[in-house]
């Protein structure tokens, strides 16, 4: 059966990137679509998405979106493409929602109408359908930024004749961003004051838009079924675990893909050499590429560590810092790519510059450095607090360079504890977030390097012979929009 499908989400994949969001909204649909769906995405136009780079092509009209007591406001719907395949994108461009450096916030300051900025992709997303003459069967909605649409689809738009029949899928990337603001927020969803209750869209007498997807979506899903299970927990669920229990009938897991005509070492473009399973010189010149691009010293006898990360207490990056000084007493090496906080600047940057033959610190984003520490590192770090699916890991596989993770979420289904007396596994895991428990975990997986380099090679060959694949991926969350439809008709 072909379904039209409809993706609400703020990111995606090549246009706008923050975290793993954008990359599976930017490649599930790709692959439903190879299923043979009807799929569709709407996402806001933000400055940084080049229209010309992208050949957006504007639609005639202009979109109309109803704001509760702010009344109608307009904009302009941009055309595009996601790469490589046919399916449309639409970009609502709104100056003054979307005309700014950020997608969420501003030197870590989240803008204040965030409320207003994402009811108003949510809202508009519903109101393009009829802009464009599209009836979808389903609603994807991602994250708390649209997750006002099953809310908005039970309530002033459940006659609406373009989407009043879609049942709703609510996917959840992160429990931890809930998207909370005053209780008059509610008047500008438009959907009155009756579902401002403790079994609708409040919490702490705030507007806690994901809980209100949560109650109202027909399904719901998330990014692991490890982190499925989580975050019905005080631990994982952010203060809406009981919620989550409720609907516990409705919630599921689905491990993300990799898009791996983008993460494979064989055909890596960004790499100083391709390489595969089953000749892996080409690992070696990578990792003297990498060390000499960075400036440390070209040995291929020391172990390298890579961490690519987002520099935030998620990702455990304060258990990190409390550990590194003993860390950098093992004789290794450690590149670290990626932004946040600003004292993790400062302090993984001043601590690279103490220890200039053993560690590298670049500020930012590198796609194709990314590329390189992914190839070139021996070991790649993951101490993450929670991790709803992580992806890094799973590209580290099908590079041969051994994930170090904490079992969590995602992380704790993707990567195969080393068996020492099996040699079976496809990484080394630890379960306290504590940085005794990170030095403890990458010294045995030092210890391996320099004293059971059988044992390297073995994990090497079993991590590298992972598979976890979008069009698998696709086929759940297929039978997922099935179960949905179901649900909304019964």
């Amino acid at each position: 059966m072909s379904l039209s499908i409809l993706f609400s989400a703020s990111e995606a994949v090549p246009f706008a990137k923050s975290g793993g969001l954008a990359d599976v909204v930017g490649s599930l649909p790709r692959y439903l679509r190879s299923l043979g769906h009807d799929v569709r995405l709407v996402m806001p136009r933000y400055y940084r998405i080049d229209k010309e780079k992208y050949g957006l092509r504007l639609l005639p009209g202009v979109l109309v979106v109803p704001m509760g007591i702010l009344g109608d406001e307009y904009c302009a719907v941009y055309e595009g493409v996601l790469p490589d395949c046919d399916v449309p994108v639409y970009f609502l461009e709104h100056d003054g929602y979307y005309g700014r450096d950020g997608l969420y916030d501003e030197a870590n300051i989240e803008f204040p109408d965030n409320d207003r900025r994402f009811i108003f992709l949510s809202k508009g997303s519903l109101e393009l359908c009829k802009m464009i003459g599209f009836h979808p069967d389903i609603i994807n909605s991602n994250d708390w930024h649209t997750a006002a649409i099953p809310l908005l689809l039970n309530s002033i738009y459940r006659n609406d004749p373009y989407v009043g029949t879609a049942a709703s899928v609510l996917t959840i990337h992160n429990m931890q961003y809930q998207g909370i603001f005053p209780p008059e927020t509610i008047e500008i969803l438009g959907v009155g004051w009756e579902y401002f209750t403790f079994l609708g869209i409040e919490k702490d007498d705030r507007v806690n838009l994901l809980k209100g997807g949560i109650y109202n979506a027909n399904i719901l899903n998330t990014v692991s079924e490890g982190y499925a299970a989580e975050i019905g927990t005080a631990e994982y669920g952010w203060g809406l675990e009981n919620v989550l229990r409720e609907r516990s009938a409705d919630l599921f897991g689905i491990l993300n893909g990799v898009d791996y005509t983008e993460w494979s070492p064989e055909t890596d473009r960004h790499l100083a050499a391709n390489y595969s399973a089953e000749d892996m010189l080409g690992k070696m010149v990578c990792k003297k590429e990498l060390q000499r691009e960075l400036g440390l010293p070209e040995d291929d006898t020391v172990p390298l560590i890579g961490v690519i990360s987002r520099m935030v207490k998620q990702k455990g990056i304060d258990f990190l810092a409390e550990a590194l000084p003993q860390l950098l007493k093992l004789d290794i090496q450690l590149i670290m790519l990626g932004e946040g906080e600003p004292w993790a600047h400062f302090y993984f940057g001043g601590m690279a510059a103490e220890n200039p033959t053993k560690m590298r610190v670049k500020v930012g984003y590198d796609n194709g450095l990314a590329h390189r520490i992914e190839a070139g590192a021996d070991f790649f770090l993951m101490p993450s607090a929670f991790e709803p699916c992580g992806l890094n890991q799973m590209y580290s596989m099908r590079y041969g360079t051994l994930p170090i993770v904490r079992a969590t979420g995602g992380l704790d289904d993707s990567v195969e504890n080393y068996n020492e007396a099996e040699m079976t596994g496809t990484g080394f895991k630890f379960r306290d977030l504590t940085a005794g428990a990170i030095f403890d975990t990458v010294g045995w997986a030092v210890y391996t390097w320099y004293n059971r380099r059988a044992a390297i090679e073995k994990l090497r060959t079993n991590a590298m012979q992972m598979s976890f694949t979008w069009e698998s991926a696709a086929r759940k969350y297929e039978h997922l929009y099935m179960m949905a439809i179901s649900r909304f008709q019964g």
